[in-house]
């Protein structure tokens, strides 16, 4: 039996997606923009891009993506995981680095 997305989350992922939501549906009217104009210029149905203002886990990665554009913002998913800012990714490739460097011996060309 397959689990529902909605079963599995973890609250407080629910909550940071209800705020995405909401987030989104205020960028959206403070723009003067309605739903449906939204809708057509995201190319998706009215009803997918009000699952996005209510935060729904199923509406996929890439419409969210397209709200985030068509509303202005860009393109700031690019920067979301920038390996450059991923302090823990960073700690772990420091853990890895060897303690001791040796330097190879250079082979001598026999004449």
């Amino acid at each position: 039996m397959r689990s529902n997305v909605s079963d599995v989350l973890p609250p407080a992922v629910k909550r940071s997606l209800t705020k995405f939501g909401s987030d989104l549906a205020t960028a959206r009217r403070k723009r003067g923009l309605t739903i449906l104009a939204v809708a057509e210029r995201m190319g998706v149905a009215k009803n997918t891009y009000l699952r996005a203002e209510k935060g729904d886990p199923k509406v996929g990665l890439g419409v969210y993506a397209m709200a985030l554009f068509v509303l202005g913002f860009g393109e700031p998913l690019g920067a979301l995981i920038d390996v450059s800012r991923d302090d823990t990714g960073l700690l772990l490739d420091e853990e890895r680095l060897p303690k001791r460097v040796r330097m190879k011996k250079a082979r001598v060309p026999q004449s």
